[in-house]
């Protein structure tokens, strides 16, 4: 189904909830890969239960402020062979004529895992493979392809997504985040093989630094990272954005290495009604825009959100004029 046009700051679609959006360009359209969130009476808790989505469907407009297609599910969990829960946030990419969907949910055993679904469109649907990524674990897949096509994966979401339970290497079911005064966890990091389908190294680490050069703390809630990261660059810098989850903001960090470490900056996008903050960032025709959701459709409500955009600009500095939402 197609909408009317939608200003900035707007809900893209009213008809079902929408959140997490990864927007990207293909074939001139602008395309956006969202997860839908679904009305439930269970429980809200910080492993995130109250996030029990199903399927994903995928949305679409000529440019920003035209009317919204919405395509319909393009994928489903029931489809995934692998997967038992909750379909969060995806993202996409295109390489060779082929569309690569990537998303996390947990496996059978409760552990979150990212997967690939394939299409020939842009809009899907999507065809799983029959098991996740090869050492994958957590959440927040975002894939940034560079200029010579090659393809590199960031994830991770603490709490909820699992992040500290893999500081040793393999899942530990009660691992903890560090301490307050100590160095902050990470996103992952890894290059895509050829075919977009597994990891051509084990991810990395990517270390984020405060002003002095010293990583940020983990007590640092005003900046340290939390989860939903992505990658974009403007001019010959890097930046990684990222939600600050507990003080919910999306904020972010500079460098000339893909893979940093990269140097805090400052905020992207303040605190906006609902808990989560997750966001896309693209540039169409010569202009930068900032994908995000709230809970306003909702009134509040934690995990009924609704995905919007708007325009984002740079200082002659390259650093990021701060967006108030409201």
């Amino acid at each position: 189904m197609t909408t009317e046009s939608k200003k900035p700051n707007e809900p893209l679609v009213t008809h079902i909830y929408t959140a997490d959006p990864s927007a990207h360009v293909f074939n001139g359209r602008i395309y956006v890969y969202p997860s839908h969130d679904l009305e439930h009476a269970g429980e809200t808790n910080d492993n995130g239960d109250q996030y029990a989505m199903e399927d994903y469907h995928v949305l679409s407009m000529d440019a920003p402020g035209a009317p919204v297609t919405d395509h319909g599910q393009a994928l489903h969990l029931n489809d995934i062979p692998w997967a038992s829960a909750q379909l969060w946030a995806p993202d996409a990419a295109s390489k060779d004529g082929k569309y690569y969907l990537f998303f996390p949910a947990r496996d059978h055993d409760g552990i979150f895992r990212i997967g690939v679904a394939v299409s020939t469109a842009p809009e899907g649907p999507f065809q799983p493979e029959a098991s996740y990524m090869e050492g994958s674990f957590s959440i927040d897949p975002a894939v940034y392809v560079d200029d010579s096509g090659l393809a590199y994966m960031f994830f991770g979401g603490l709490w909820g997504g699992q992040l500290e339970k893999w500081q040793e290497g393999s899942f530990n079911p009660e691992g903890e985040g560090p301490a307050p005064d100590e160095a902050a966890i990470g996103p992952r990091a890894a290059l895509l093989s050829s075919d977009m389908r597994s990891f051509q190294h084990e991810p990395k680490e990517i270390v984020i630094l405060d002003e002095t050069g010293q990583p940020l703390r983990a007590g640092d809630e005003e900046r340290r990272y939390f989860e939903g990261p992505w990658i974009h660059k403007h001019e010959d810098l890097y930046y990684l954005s990222y939600s600050t989850g507990t003080t919910h903001k999306l904020v972010y960090a500079v460098s000339g290495d893909l893979y940093g470490p990269y140097t805090y900056q400052g905020v992207i996008l303040e605190p906006v009604i609902g808990w989560t903050t997750h966001h896309s960032i693209v540039k169409f025709q010569d202009k930068w825009y900032l994908f995000y959701h709230d809970s306003s459709l909702s009134g509040g409500v934690n995990h009924l959100r609704c995905v919007k955009y708007t325009e984002l600009t740079y200082n002659e500095d390259g650093t990021i004029v701060t967006i108030k939402p409201y």
